[in-house]
């Protein structure tokens, strides 16, 4: 009996070698295999367990239909919708335990589908012609997914694509059987942060919600940490959200590739989940050491955290922009929230000394968030920096009269 199932994923027509040799690595290692054919022209040369008919269907559609749009990216679509409708309804009815899709661009875009219909936790592997590649653009990327590069097998199999397909079936298989399910004996607060250098509020938070009984889930806000915690925020899977770090919505505003998507300060509210909101790390953006900066960034001030991303100032005109959106969000809310903010700043590199130290500029942005963040959401202003103690000692304050009111259960 196989312990694991792996759901083996791909174009049957074009590419069943390395698909069934996929499978019989999986099965070798002692797990099970089933396949499902995503092809529209052709037939597969071996038999599967989920037909190109059955793809279609579940997506609400047909292989006529696909075959009939006369083009191949309406065909494919099709094709990636009814793959992830249909995923998504095997793994809920514990058919799998894992999956590995193996495509070119147009296996790896429907792959991107599949593995954003299935929840967090459960192990996705792409292998991919364009892993890694700029092609991918990181708001369709699933916050836990896997790409392996798939050198060497665009048409074929080679002893050198075997390598890269063999590691695929291997490391699947292997998470399937490791990946440990959340306990769900303890409610769980969402948190953003970024390094305890530059915000320090989760080291004394953290404890104090864990010392009331509480999980703390910390999601850092550099893009894919922002896309877990707005999808796991959306699926209602928080007694209480602490967004404190909001860069990835101001990168995501001011062009940066540092961003969670476009749904980033909406999963909560949309959810009806309490949250507590600060503007931490609004003041500045993302941008990637080793790039250029846009032209418009050229002459700002920047703080050089590494070789891989710096954060450049926003002037008063973006962070006035910046805090109508907030507020506008934050409007959107079905659920409470409560907005803080920290008058004498925002990141540790906004005190006296340091790159973003710009008092007439936070001045602005907390004026334009006083107008902005409106009824039925509540603000708290705070005569503190964001790091200071007595901001996580408001947070607490927060969440400790929601938890005695029934808002936090």
């Amino acid at each position: 009996m196989a312990d694991r199932t792996i759901l083996v994923v791909g174009t049957y027509d074009t590419k069943s070698p390395e698909l069934a040799y996929m499978a019989d690595r999986i099965r070798a290692l002692g797990g099970g295999a089933l396949a499902m054919d995503m092809s529209v022209l052709g037939d597969p040369d071996i038999p599967v367990d989920y037909s190109k008919h059955d793809v279609a269907r579940a997506g609400g559609g047909s292989i006529r239909e696909a075959v009939d749009s006369g083009h191949e990216n309406a065909a494919m679509q099709i094709m990636a919708s009814g793959a992830a409708a249909l995923s998504a309804e095997l793994y809920a009815r514990g058919e799998f335990h894992g999956v590995v899709i193996l495509g070119g661009t147009m296996g790896t875009d429907a792959a991107l589908d599949i593995c954003r219909a299935l929840p967090l936790g459960v192990p996705k592997y792409v292998v991919s012609t364009i892993s890694f590649s700029p092609l991918i653009p990181p708001g369709r990327l699933s916050a836990d997914v896997q790409m392996i590069l798939w050198a060497g097998g665009l048409y074929g199999l080679n002893s050198v694509c075997k390598a890269t397909l063999s590691q695929a079936a291997g490391a699947v298989l292997g998470a399937a059987r490791a990946a440990e399910a959340p306990a769900g004996d303890r409610p769980v607060v969402g948190m953003t942060s970024l390094g305890s250098a530059s915000m320090k509020y989760m080291t004394a938070l953290k404890p104090a919600l864990e010392a009331r009984g509480y999980e703390v889930a910390i999601f850092h806000a550099t893009g894919m940490g922002g896309m877990a915690f707005e999808s796991i925020a959306s699926q209602g899977g928080f007694c209480c959200v602490m967004d404190f770090a909001l860069v990835e919505l101001g990168n995501l505003m001011m062009g940066s590739v540092v961003k969670a998507g476009e749904d980033r300060l909406l999963g909560a509210g949309r959810a009806g989940t309490p949250q507590i909101v600060a503007p931490g790390y609004l003041n500045l953006v993302h941008i990637p050491t080793w790039q250029d900066p846009p032209p418009q960034f050229a002459d700002r001030p920047f703080h050089t955290h590494n070789r891989l991303v710096k954060s450049g100032l926003l002037d008063e005109a973006e962070r006035r922009e910046i805090a109508r959106e907030v507020g506008r969000r934050l409007g959107e809310s079905t659920g409470p929230a409560h907005f803080i903010l920290p008058r004498r700043g925002i990141v540790e590199w906004d005190r006296p000394g340091y790159e973003a130290h710009d008092p007439d500029g936070m001045a602005a942005f907390a004026d334009e968030l006083r107008i902005s963040v409106a009824a039925p959401v509540r603000m708290t202003e705070l005569d503190c920096h964001i790091n200071d103690p007595e901001f996580a000692a408001a947070a607490l304050e927060i969440f400790d009269r929601w938890v005695a009111d029934g808002t936090i259960g």
